[in-house]
């Protein structure tokens, strides 16, 4: 999400960056409000104004995921309600902050979490599985009975950053009657997800490296490993640079590569995140030049 020197919306870039991704080719689905958008800054009006810029842009052309990032269940069906009514396609629904602190002694807070929301929307929805060493992770058997029970979830966007556990998930996941799309975001690992199994890759570095993301999965589809391995390397430098201590610098440094790459004309934050070094900087401009993006 761009903003200008004052931090508003800078509506004109974020166009922009909009337009770039829905014509980049291979890209299926534009997903907004999410980690990448920093949606933890944006009011709910801000959330509103964005899904309503990205439908004006895709033009009924490219579906558009709204997430739905909400600590309260019933406050999370105000956004997911609000996305319906403004003309969403789906919904990627966040963990609870509120799961950080023992959720998996109580694993009915999870379900009942997308139920509540389920209630509230024919939307379909995708479920967000966060890092298995995180107090936000959701485990298996209680991701297994979110996809089954509940009809609107279509989807998981795979992030448990533990390839045993993506395994684990794929496996039993496409063991289920009901077809759940497993969508990779293993970015680290990506073409060990892909080589497992993935529908699709969601990732907030599609926002960078969507052409290189598909590029890997369709040379996996084509079970073409020479040319999979070969854009791994390329994706290999970045992703460590992406995802390098501190791990919540992931979406300030992408954001960085696209105001070096000339997507966006700047890279203005809102705290509590800060600005990168001068340092990080160069290392960014350094290794997207190497890339060759």
């Amino acid at each position: 999400m761009p903003f200008d020197a004052d931090l508003n919306i800078d509506e004109e870039n974020y166009r922009r960056h909009l337009r770039y991704l829905i014509e980049t080719e291979g890209v299926t689905a534009i997903t907004i409000n999410g980690h990448a958008s920093e949606v933890a800054s944006l009011t709910l009006d801000e959330q509103q104004r964005s899904l309503a810029i990205a439908l004006e842009e895709a033009n009924g052309k490219t579906p558009i995921i709204a997430g739905v990032y909400e600590d309260g269940s019933q406050k999370a069906t105000e956004i997911a309600n609000m996305a319906e009514k403004e003309g969403a396609d789906c919904l990627l629904i966040f963990p609870s902050g509120v799961f950080e602190f023992g959720s998996q002694q109580k694993p009915e807070m999870f379900f009942n979490h997308y139920a509540t929301i389920a209630d509230a929307t024919d939307l379909p929805m995708i479920a967000f599985v966060y890092p298995f060493n995180n107090g936000l992770h959701i485990n298996t058997e209680s991701l297994i009975k979110i996809c089954n029970d509940i009809d609107n979830v279509i989807a998981v966007k795979e992030f448990s950053n533990n390839i045993a556990v993506y395994e684990r998930n794929y496996r039993e996941l496409k063991a289920l009657d009901k077809y759940i799309s497993v969508l990779s975001s293993y970015s680290k690992s990506l073409l060990p997800s892909l080589c497992i199994g993935a529908d699709g890759i969601l990732s907030g570095c599609g926002s960078v490296i969507a052409d290189l993301q598909i590029e890997i999965f369709e040379a996996v589809k084509r079970e073409n490993l020479t040319e999979a391995r070969r854009v791994a390397d390329k994706l290999y430098p970045l992703n460590e640079m992406f995802y390098s201590e501190p791990f919540l610098d992931m979406h300030n440094r992408m954001k960085v590569a696209n105001a070096l790459l000339g997507r966006i004309d700047a890279a203005y934050i809102r705290p509590p995140f800060q600005p990168i070094s001068d340092g990080e900087r160069e290392k960014i401009r350094k290794v997207i030049t190497e890339a060759g993006l």
